[in-house]
């Protein structure tokens, strides 16, 4: 089952990561990748230069950033491999015990069984 883990930090927007943090969070993404877990990751620039883009009907509405609620910055993401939910909560704890205070959302990924594709 692949799982996409959303992070929202709680550090304000822009905060770096010590020389301690990066060493960390290298180590760890090394050590999910040689596992098999990790199969992509990386983080977000900030929000000012992003944009969201909403449809309503026939419209679309393009809101440029930044985006002021902490709660809706988006930091980084990743996408694992693990055999269930409880598995994806367990790597994602793994990650936040690395990353920092903050919040992650895990959403299971729709995969279509390659045979249905033919």
């Amino acid at each position: 089952m692949r799982f996409l883990c959303v992070y929202k930090p709680s550090k304000p927007e822009g905060t770096p990561p010590s020389e301690t943090e990066m060493m960390e969070m290298g180590k760890l993404i090394s050590d999910m990748t040689n596992e098999g877990v990790l199969l992509a990751t990386e983080g977000c620039l900030p929000s000012a230069l992003g944009a969201r883009v909403r449809k309503s009907g026939d419209d679309f509405k393009v809101t440029d950033g930044p985006f002021t609620e902490a709660k809706e910055v988006v930091g980084g993401f990743a996408l694992i491999e693990v055999r269930s939910k409880q598995e994806a909560i367990e790597q994602t704890r793994r990650f936040l015990k690395v990353a920092g205070d903050g919040e992650c959302e895990i959403r299971q990924i729709c995969e279509v069984p390659s045979m249905q594709l033919a």
